[in-house]
């Protein structure tokens, strides 16, 4: 895919903080006189938005095989790099993701423990040949992040209206402890394998500390 613009995306365990990093980033490069475009996964189309409620809130149903999960996972990011990502690189424009394909190598492959080949080959064909130029990991203690992210879900609910019950979580942040270990594991192994790529930086830092790290990051393929 011909491209003259970057894609930037950022990565990490559950309460890692990536999110807000993200809308900071972009409001720095905007800043700088960039087009930005940010988006999310999953979601970001309305096709996406739609498999995100069944990734997250499918309570109701019995649960997800892992091998489901892979595939919507995959479906979304289809969808939403021919969509969004692909025709904003062709005009130049920085695109900024909460979350790319690698989410899915760690989640999936190294969490879930599916066939790392077979979550290769499938995250290839979802991509298009659609890498990123610079991810960012933000590494958190698992346990810290995870109590970050169930506050977030009780505020979230609060703000609503809604009871705070459990299935307003999302169905990550509902998984065992080991489960998380092995995310952090899996990202820090893909910083060692591609680190031309993949940088880490500490997410136990101020917010403002990480920003500035990642605004230093950003510069270099910039």
């Amino acid at each position: 895919m011909a491209r003259k613009g970057k894609l930037i995306t950022l990565e990490g365990g559950e309460g890692c903080g990536k999110s807000k990093q993200v809308e900071r980033l972009a409001k720095r490069l905007h800043k700088q006189g960039y087009i930005v475009r940010t988006t999310c996964e999953p979601g970001g189309t309305d096709v996406g938005d739609q498999i995100r409620h069944i990734l997250k809130f499918s309570y109701k149903a019995k649960p997800l095989v892992a091998e489901t999960e892979l595939l919507l996972f995959c479906a979304s990011r289809a969808q939403l790099v021919r969509e969004i990502i692909a025709p904003a690189l062709r005009r130049g424009d920085i695109v900024v993701s909460d979350r790319f394909h690698d989410s899915t190598t760690v989640y999936q492959g190294f969490a879930r423990q599916l066939d790392q080949r077979a979550v290769a080959v499938i995250n290839d064909f979802a991509v298009n040949s659609c890498v990123p130029d610079l991810t960012i990991i933000i590494d958190i203690n698992p346990i810290i992040g995870l109590e970050r992210a169930r506050i977030r879900g009780s505020e979230q609910a609060f703000l609503k209206g809604l009871p705070q019950s459990g299935e307003l979580f999302d169905r990550m942040e509902n998984a065992d402890w080991e489960f998380f270990r092995r995310v952090q594991k899996g990202y820090l192994d893909l910083a060692k394998r591609e680190p031309h790529r993949v940088k880490v930086v500490d997410g136990n830092q101020s917010m403002e500390a990480v920003e500035e790290q990642v605004w230093n990051l950003v510069q270099r393929v910039l």
